[in-house]
């Protein structure tokens, strides 16, 4: 018996809420219908349409039609006045309730889109040339891209050196004292700080390339590891710095810009 009276003062409650919501928003109320303005019941059915709405958009992962919405909600309702109120509610909330055409959507509010974005370091692997080339620069520096070749017995192309230079591991020192003088090139302090070490001098030496099996042990006689120099940024005796003119030539300023 109890359960059949809770039942149907459910189905009361719901017509009933149909029908304040109907009187409220199609204005085709009895003779009472501006007293109805102010009465609670109307406040009351305009804040359950709104709740009602907004469930329904924040549960779609797609903006909701006001024909979807019109659907799912009591019948008479003004679904395009329900949903400019709720619009009003979220003016200055986090996120908003923006209309898309004829179809309505929470979105963040625009200016903290900023929180929304989020930096990611992307890391690169560096190729096998790459790598040779680097390891040729950190134990032979100063080193010219034609010597590069001879160590390596193939070409390498501009790009392989460009990606070093991207990284920051790898400078242009100067130019060599020889016949076209030559850009030379050498580590930097960033790539002591990735690889963990305190100077250039604590790179691997033969015994520890051969335990970690990047060397062969069975080596030449006159194979022999090169000492780095114990001042990696101090030119040497063969070596000029690099000048404005160089650097113009190079891309590395604009012309002018030592003025």
């Amino acid at each position: 018996m109890t359960d059949e009276n809770d039942t149907s003062g459910d189905a009361m409650g719901i017509e009933r809420l149909n029908q304040v919501l109907g009187e409220a928003f199609t204005g085709q109320a009895s003779a009472g219908a501006a007293r109805l303005a102010d009465n609670p019941a109307r406040r009351l059915a305009i804040g359950e349409a709104m709740r009602m709405a907004e469930a329904l958009v924040f549960a779609s992962a797609e903006p909701v039609s006001e024909k979807a919405l019109a659907v799912r909600l009591p019948d008479g309702l003004d679904v395009c006045a329900v949903m400019e109120e709720l619009q009003k509610h979220y003016e200055r909330r986090g996120v908003n309730l923006v209309r898309i055409d004829n179809a309505w959507a929470f979105r963040t509010a625009a200016d903290l889109s900023f929180l929304m974005t989020r930096e990611q370091v992307q890391t690169r692997k560096l190729s096998r040339a790459a790598l040779e080339v680097l390891a040729i620069i950190a134990y032979h520096q100063p080193v010219t891209r034609a010597e590069m070749e001879d160590i390596r017995g193939v070409e390498t192309s501009k790009g392989t050196l460009d990606v070093l230079l991207e990284t920051g591991w790898v400078k242009m020192r100067g130019r060599r004292k020889t016949p076209g003088r030559p850009v030379t090139y050498g580590t930097t302090l960033a790539f002591l700080d990735h690889f963990g070490l305190s100077e250039v001098r604590d790179l691997p030496g033969m015994d520890e390339l051969k335990a970690a099996g990047l060397l062969s042990s069975q080596l030449p006689a006159s194979f022999a590891m090169p000492a780095p120099s114990a001042d990696p940024d101090g030119l040497t005796e063969d070596e000029d710095a690099l000048e404005d003119i160089d650097l113009e030539e190079l891309g590395l300023l604009t012309p002018g810009g030592g003025d």
